[in-house]
């Protein structure tokens, strides 16, 4: 199993002086430590279920660009992006040089968007759920478009590019990574089998849990067969609790954590992404968590 961090808050002590150092500390940690993949929010506000609005949210992209200059092999991401906040040929030429500067470790962690507060409090324009998917869709077709080398128009119904011109191209081959974000069934699971590399899907620990998970894997094993897609080809990600030792909603023992696991492992999950808020939170997984699942994997 590969595991992954992402950053879901940036609030430092000492201050918002301290939140730079702070996130490149916990980046190299990582990367020396031989971690797969860094994923940070991308979201303009705080989100509700981690934290008040208020709360200090840096700019996805920013923060990915500057995680990049200060480690060498972690694979870098957003954990993921609402189709809403840029233009699709802005976003794809961001994350291309993402890509090219960070020596071809971008991926594009994209998903419908939800968060209407943040929307509304920047003016960014906030369309129905049902348009929002059709602009995903057409956001997938446009990053083809332009990592495919071909230069010509894209018509689509919301977007119109007259050329899809995209130099440097990525040094990531054939593309940078795809993951799609969500397990709705009908909708963002077809887009994955269509166009992703990855699915993300949450996951928790019980029998509840797994099961919910279980059922979403089983419907995009569906949508890959009516593709014509291997469901082996597609990646499987999760987010899951971060192993803390006080009790937490959501959260998970130490000690439990590596059973839990083993559990994934044999649902198919071939990447786990842990939320880490502190360099404490990244030490106790490093240190105690993997070192005792590697044990019991060995």
């Amino acid at each position: 199993m590969k595991f992954g961090i992402t950053i879901p808050r940036f609030e430092a002590p000492g201050g918002v002086a301290r939140i730079g150092p702070q996130l490149a500390g916990i980046a190299r940690d990582a990367d020396q430590a031989g971690l797969d993949s860094l994923w940070v929010m991308d979201h303009f506000f705080q989100i509700p279920v981690v934290g008040e609005a208020e709360e200090p949210m840096l700019e996805g992209y920013s923060s990915l660009a500057y995680v990049a200059g200060v480690t060498e092999r972690i694979q870098l991401g957003t954990l993921v992006t609402g189709v809403t906040y840029r233009h699709p040929g802005l976003l794809i030429k961001t994350v291309t040089t993402l890509d090219v500067l960070s020596g071809g470790r971008a991926w594009l962690g994209i998903g419908a968007g939800w968060y209407e507060r943040e929307h509304l409090g920047l003016g960014v324009p906030f369309p129905p759920v049902s348009e929002r998917f059709e602009r995903l869709e057409e956001t997938l077709q446009i990053g083809q478009q332009m990592w495919s080398g071909q230069v010509g128009p894209y018509e689509g119904k919301h977007f119109q590019l007259a050329e899809t011109l995209c130099q440097p191209m990525p040094l990531s081959t054939p593309r940078p990574r795809i993951m799609i974000g969500g397990g709705g069934e009908q909708k963002t699971l077809r887009l994955v089998a269509r166009y992703a590399d990855a699915c993300n899907l949450f996951a928790s620990p019980g029998e509840d849990g797994l099961t919910t998970l279980s059922h979403k894997l089983d419907v995009l094993r569906a949508h890959c067969k009516a593709e014509g897609r291997p469901f082996e080809a597609i990646e499987k990600t999760v987010i899951g609790p971060a192993p803390m030792r006080a009790e937490h909603p959501r959260a998970i023992s130490p000690d439990a954590m590596p059973t839990f696991l083993e559990q994934l492992e044999g649902l198919g999950i071939d990447h786990y992404i842990v939320p880490i808020v502190d360099p404490a939170s990244l030490d106790l997984l490093l240190n105690e968590v993997l070192r005792q699942f590697a044990l019991a994997d060995a």
